[in-house]
């Protein structure tokens, strides 16, 4: 992995590179939804959840340029999670060889995001749907001012969130929605008109979470 030196070490973006530059001796830590009983609901069904993977594409931070989250808005059509704020990603496909795979075959269909554009630096713990996916997010770097066009069948916008942004606990804020009648906790950060709320919010800050702990020793 290149290590970027152009702008001060000490900014979340290198803590970062320091956080996926460290051996992992044991499993990754799995993700969990900030409601306790959705992780209960979904740890019984845990053998039955389709594989899938997202990726988390992150933009180069160098002298000229900060760096950024590629985020996508999910079609209104889809019949899982329409409408929503979602990182790049699917279900795996049998021609697949692994969880980096199907991210970056998922994204270049999203997003149109080459594979050979993308740096892969590691991976967080699997995540656990109610819809019945057990997702894995594969983080990978970017090079700034790459043009995405999406797939409008899936995808209805792409835009960038501030990495400075996302990586910040304090920025994700605890809220309730209802689902089936039953009110349920969740997670939500917000940029610009944009409310990043569900999964990707779980997800994102569960990587904040980590960096910070980097960012903390």
């Amino acid at each position: 992995m290149t290590i970027d030196t152009s702008k001060s070490e000490t900014t979340p973006y290198h803590s970062l590179l320091d956080y996926f530059s460290r051996p992992r001796a044991d499993a990754l830590e799995p993700i969990a939804h900030p409601d306790s009983s959705i992780n209960k609901m979904v740890d019984s069904r845990h053998n039955a959840l389709r594989k899938a993977a997202v990726l988390i594409p992150i933009t180069r931070l160098d002298s000229d340029n900060d760096s950024h989250i590629v985020l996508t808005v999910r079609s209104e059509n889809l019949r899982s999670h329409a409408g929503q704020i979602s990182l790049p990603g699917g279900t795996r496909d049998a021609e697949d060889s692994d969880d980096i795979a199907t991210a970056l075959r998922e994204s270049e269909e999203e997003i149109g995001l080459p594979a050979s554009q993308v740096e892969v630096i590691g991976k967080l713990g699997d995540m656990a749907l109610p819809s019945g996916f057990h997702i894995t997010p594969i983080v990978g770097l970017i090079q700034p001012g790459l043009t995405f066009t999406p797939a409008l069948e899936e995808v209805a916008d792409i835009f960038q969130a501030p990495l400075d942004l996302v990586l910040d606990p304090n920025a994700y804020k605890a809220s309730f929605m209802t689902f089936n009648d039953i009110e349920r906790k969740i997670l939500e950060l917000h940029h610009e008109d944009y409310r990043i709320w569900g999964a990707t919010a779980a997800i994102l800050y569960h990587l904040a979470m980590q960096v910070a702990k980097v960012r903390r020793s």
